[in-house]
């Protein structure tokens, strides 16, 4: 069947063409548009059950807008084929987190109990195969077993026995997040749709998804810009292009990485050789001349070249373009640039109730530092000491007369001018740097923010082309020392590496807070864990700190 669906902001069309009770989703001539953009021209979807597809692609190239369009039925995909889009927050109620899952649990086992009924009902209904898997899932979602399983979820997933007892109104945006995904855990959808899921965890929780997720059954749909996540838990990827088509490759992604170059290598020599045949059969042609006998071979040879295009000739191998980040080097100063001496935090004053107690510590500018701990334990709160956008309850943080903190957060995005242009908000974030048109596009080009991204409204752009534009102002504000708070949240593989050479080409110091070991491996000097009130030095990697994590995950 076809159809073209029309959504506020959001078209597509194409033809699902699988059989009508398979599991399987196959959708060909797919197209979406946003905004009056193409993202997606004429490409097959292909997903079978089973698998678990890591979707990627540079930012704004229209990942999240897939998923929306797959989640929202822009083309008719059987009821049978129930999904679920993790992009949004568990609404803010009464509930507490565990009562919240176990809600959407009881919701799905009516529906799947009504759907047996309309099943049985039909004329071969009793002999239609989706009934086995129907009532493979009732049992699985076994009434007695759901506020246990509902905790082991929520439990993986960060919570501790008394924030699983808080009300959902009384929780952060990030942990009615985490609530939502526990909902998709707990009813496995037969099309799990997972849209940056590791941006609101910490590194543990992050290794717990990992661990659950390599073995869903049925289909996953992710988006991550986590290497180490994908690795661990696709056995396919789907690549969104620079050509608007989506390419399938069998493994995870460094297979991905390593099929995807020798295909482009053998296509170069491909291309090379038949533009070298092409180029040879021309020259022939142009010094036929006038005899008839060579009139009669440069139009047979003519030919030759008429059908190769008739065929389609092999496209040349366009890299993708990488976008490179840079901080500015700045004046050296010396240490001691930022140190704490006998820090004691504690957001109620209260020196009975202590996130942090007696910290020494010191950063200067040839640090690269990576927080690490469990959630709670107070990485983004040391950080927000050390910007002074907190002041220790006892204790002194120093910081050197001259030194200029730079800072992303998570929370940045949202501090973004929406109804401004990216060129208009650098303009009036730095007017001494003056209004030259040419001058704004170029710094903000840098950073991947080009033609018509640059002028149209922040709010319609994607949330990775956002942090962009965050990364370009706080390059401008010249920093000695950056404070990085979970800056890979929406940015792509590229953008993030990328950010790790700026990072260490940078001459002055960098505290980073990541759930990306990837990054942190590449950058990262010393990884101090945040644990019990005390900050210490991990002696190790961060590979053997994620394999620590990885022997105390329980499913």
């Amino acid at each position: 069947m076809s159809k073209l669906s029309l959504k506020v902001d959001r078209t597509a069309t194409g033809v699902y063409v699988s059989q009508e009770r398979s599991r399987d989703i196959k959708i060909d001539s797919y197209s979406l548009n946003y905004h009056g953009r193409v993202l997606i021209e004429n490409a097959s979807i292909e997903l079978n059950f089973g698998r678990r597809y890591g979707l990627i692609g540079a930012n704004g190239s229209g990942k999240s807008t897939f998923l929306q369009s797959l989640a929202g039925r822009d083309i008719e995909i059987p009821e049978h084929i129930d999904t679920y889009l993790l992009n949004q927050e568990a609404e803010p109620s009464e509930q507490n987190a565990v009562e919240a899952v176990i809600d959407w649990a009881q919701a799905e086992v009516a529906r799947l109990e009504k759907t047996v009924e309309e099943l049985l009902g039909q004329d071969d209904g009793a002999d239609n195969p989706l009934l086995d898997d129907i009532y493979e899932r009732i049992e699985e979602l076994d009434p007695t077993t759901f506020e246990a399983r509902a905790c082991t979820l929520l439990s993986g997933l960060g919570f501790t026995t008394s924030q699983m007892d808080k009300k959902t109104k009384d929780m952060s945006g990030g942990w009615r997040m985490r609530v939502a995904l526990a909902r998709a855990l707990f009813i496995k959808p037969t099309l799990l749709l997972l849209d940056e899921p590791t941006n609101h965890l910490d590194l543990e929780a992050c290794v717990w998804l990992e661990e659950y997720l390599k073995t869903y059954n049925r289909i996953l749909i992710v988006v991550s810009h986590s290497q180490d996540f994908l690795n661990g838990v696709c056995t396919n990827i789907m690549h969104l292009n620079n050509k608007r088509k989506l390419n399938y490759y069998g493994g995870n992604y460094d297979i991905f990485v390593r099929t995807k170059h020798e295909n482009e290598v053998n296509q170069a020599k491909a291309y090379a050789k038949q533009q070298e045949e092409i180029a040879h059969i021309k020259k022939f042609i142009a010094s036929a001349g006038t005899y008839a006998n060579l009139v009669r071979q440069a139009k047979s040879k003519q030919k030759i070249i008429d059908k190769m295009e008739a065929a389609g000739l092999i496209e040349k191998v366009e890299p993708e373009r990488v976008f490179q980040f840079n901080f500015t080097n700045v004046a050296r100063l010396p240490p001691p640039v930022l140190a704490a001496s006998d820090l004691s935090f504690s957001y109620q004053g209260d020196m009975n109730s202590l996130l942090y107690k007696d910290v020494d510590l010191g950063v200067d500018m040839d640090s690269r530092i990576a927080l690490v701990g469990p959630n709670g334990a107070g990485k983004s709160t040391l950080l927000k000491l050390m910007s002074g956008e907190l002041i220790p309850t006892a204790g002194h943080i120093n910081r050197h007369t001259n030194l200029k903190l730079g800072k992303y957060s998570q929370h940045s995005n949202d501090q973004l001018d929406m109804d401004l242009s990216p060129i208009d908000y650098m303009r009036k974030q730095f007017p001494q740097e003056g209004s030259d048109l040419d001058f704004w596009r170029k710094q903000i080009g840098r950073y991947g923010l080009t033609g018509s991204h640059q002028t149209s409204p922040i709010r319609n752009l994607s949330d990775g082309l956002k942090s962009r534009l965050v990364f370009a102002e706080l390059a401008m504000a010249h920093p000695h020392i950056i404070l990085l708070d979970e800056p890979t949240n929406h940015l792509d593989m590229e953008s993030i590496d990328s950010l790790a050479k700026a990072i260490n080409e940078f001459n002055g110091g960098v505290v980073l807070v990541s759930h990306d070991f990837r990054l942190i491996s590449q950058v990262a000097k010393d990884i101090w864990h945040c644990n019990h009130g005390h900050v210490s030095v991990f002696e190790g990697s961060i590979q053997e700190y994620k394999e620590t994590l990885r022997k105390n995950v329980k499913l």
